[in-house]
């Protein structure tokens, strides 16, 4: 089968919307240039366009003409790297998902280990942001929560009351497999997220990981958050005010 062959027949095989770089192709090294070559037809033929420099989608047919790959079609390109997730969405797009606050962004937060993440395709527009430890798919989910615990003062219109109750209520819904992960996770993350994270396990009568948390923090060092303590009654065994 020669290399146009090969390319024609993976894209055949991707869905309507689906966007893809040289990469996600079975390409090998010797067959650039006859592939690059081969991209370039299916453009000009119109079964393909490009969304940007190496970059590339199948589009959409409808009674109302070609659809551009949407918002989350766009994201997965970056977020993941040879199948494998590499980094997540977090700031105030996430924070909206998980009910912390109403504002929408017009600019979202990707955070990933080894890489800086810039996005300004179509209506997307991605700035980078830091994650503490290498994502993937066994973490990143979790990776979202302990970054609300860090960002906590600075979510916009936030209600902490309700705040903490939903943040509670994810880390109820968690197994002792996940917990033992977050709480590794979170040993990566600034002292003020493990005294909150801990004060939040230990309200919700979760004792798993409480000691490592407590034994990895300056018992002398107090922790800003601006909570009442009928938000979380604890929250002096963590030192936080």
């Amino acid at each position: 089968m020669s290399t146009t062959q090969n390319i024609q027949k993976q894209i055949g095989k991707l869905a309507d919307g689906t966007m893809f770089k040289y990469e996600q192709l079975a390409i090998a090294p010797e067959e650039f240039s006859a592939a690059a070559k081969a991209i370039e037809r299916l453009i000009a033929k119109d079964i393909i366009k490009r969304a940007s420099t190496g970059i590339f989608y199948k589009p959409q047919k409808t009674i109302f003409g070609e659809l551009k790959p949407n918002e989350q079609e766009i994201l997965k390109l970056y977020l993941f790297e040879k199948g494998k997730r590499i980094a997540y969405i977090t700031g105030t797009s996430l924070y909206n998902r998980l009910g912390l606050t109403t504002q929408i962004p017009n600019n979202i937060k990707i955070a990933s280990r080894n890489k800086r993440i810039t996005i300004s395709m179509g209506n997307v527009n991605a700035s980078p942001a830091k994650s503490y430890v290498d994502v993937n798919d066994k973490n990143f989910y979790l990776l979202e929560l302990l970054d609300a615990l860090k960002d906590f003062k600075k979510i916009p219109d936030l209600d902490k009351n309700s705040a903490i109750k939903i943040l509670s209520q994810k880390l109820k819904e968690l197994n002792l497999t996940e917990i033992k992960l977050l709480i590794k996770c979170g040993l990566a993350y600034p002292p003020r997220v493990r005294a909150f994270l801990g004060a939040l396990l230990e309200n919700i009568k979760t004792e798993t990981g409480l000691t490592v948390l407590k034994t990895s923090l300056n018992p002398v060092s107090e922790y800003d958050y601006g909570i009442d303590k009928k938000q979380l009654p604890n929250m002096k065994n963590w030192n936080i005010k």
